[in-house]
């Protein structure tokens, strides 16, 4: 029997590691609270304050606001000045923790952490007993998810994730039948329907929740070419009539992802595009370690995308599908053209430009 020697510099080194994991998974808890409290908000707007002008400018308890402060005071992320009893925010951080610094607010994405957290015992009992976890079990994942994607997706729709696909814009300004797949709250189908009123919009979601939401959207708009409906995508038929489909991280979270792909193919005109926005990972595991945020989006994964696929007895594809199969499915699906493109300020997605000739 060999005794394995320790490598004492090596066990310290992890040791540190895991003392910045913990230190990081509990200054995100906090980073969320301060973002849907509006903590950061006023902070940034504001000179140096005491914890009590700062709870009484943002409506809190006080003694929260102090404690809270204490967290991003150690962590880093706020200055303290002792001698005046004094907190301020400094601008290069506001740059990324304020909604005024959307689309790089980094702190409306800590909001996953605690909502993740929410499901540990469900995510638990299904890696004794397989299965997953429903959509039903995330209350706020909708909403998260919708200031999510008004960050990554929306705010750059229009300038420059449409102009991936040459003419679609002029297309769209003359007047086509769009469908998103997967639409959750709807925000960038209602954008594209106000910015292109010639054109007529349809979104289906599988959650009744996030078509609700859509819906009184719409209305408080007043749009008239849009419309949004409650039901699995694998289900969409009816014959070759939209000239643009678009999914936004949608296809991977689908219990039958390649049935939808076939659908989508199906549902377009001949001339048609599919302009899929999807994680930019890869298909095999070593190609992802130096991805970014690979630990996040693996993270995501296995607490909702692969889930919520599995609680519908789906093929739990995952997040991190990867662009390798992804390119796959969508051949077979009946693509057969199709380009992958990026954009210098998005890491974290592949855009997709399919077509059927």
């Amino acid at each position: 029997m060999t005794t394995q020697v320790l490598d004492q510099k090596k066990a310290e080194q992890f040791a540190e590691k895991m003392i910045g994991i913990i230190n990081g998974g509990a200054l995100a808890l906090m980073t969320s609270i301060g973002h849907r409290t509006g903590l950061f908000d006023i902070m940034a707007e504001r000179p140096p304050a005491s914890s009590r002008q700062l709870a009484d400018a943002a409506g809190l308890n006080e003694r929260y606001v102090r404690e809270w402060l204490g967290a991003m005071v150690v962590g880093r992320i706020i200055d303290y000045d002792a001698q005046a009893g004094t907190y301020s925010l400094p601008e290069e951080h506001a740059a990324a923790l304020t909604r005024a610094a959307s689309p790089n607010n980094m702190a409306a994405t800590t909001q996953f952490i605690s909502l993740l957290g929410n499901v540990e015992d469900q995510i638990i009992e299904s890696f004794r007993n397989g299965g997953g976890v429903p959509y039903s079990a995330y209350p706020r994942f909708h909403e998260v998810m919708a200031e999510e994607s008004n960050q990554t997706v929306v705010a750059a729709l229009i300038d420059h994730i449409l102009p991936l696909a040459p003419g679609l814009v002029e297309r769209l300004a003359e007047g086509i039948e769009v469908l998103d797949v997967g639409c959750g709250s709807g925000y960038a189908l209602i954008l594209m329907a106000r910015v292109f009123p010639k054109s007529r919009f349809t979104g289906i979601d599988f959650s009744a929740e996030a078509i609700g939401r859509a819906r009184r959207e719409a209305e408080r708009i007043g749009l008239s070419n849009i419309r949004f409906e409650s039901r699995d995508v694998a289900t969409l038929n009816g014959g070759s009539r939209f000239a643009l489909i678009t999914a936004f991280d949608a296809i991977h979270d689908q219990a039958a992802p390649a049935t939808v792909l076939k659908a989508v193919s199906n549902a377009l005109v001949d001339d048609g595009i599919f302009l899929m926005q999807d994680i930019a990972g890869s298909s095999y595991l070593d190609k992802d370690i130096d991805h970014p945020v690979a630990p996040f989006l693996y993270t995501v994964s296995c607490m909702h995308c692969m889930t919520v696929s599995l609680a519908q007895n789906g093929e739990g594809l995952g997040t991190m599908w990867g662009v390798e199969k992804a390119c796959q499915m969508l051949a077979e699906a009946g693509f057969t053209t199709l380009e992958v493109k990026q954009l210098p300020h998005d890491i974290m997605n592949n855009y997709f430009i399919a077509r059927k000739g």
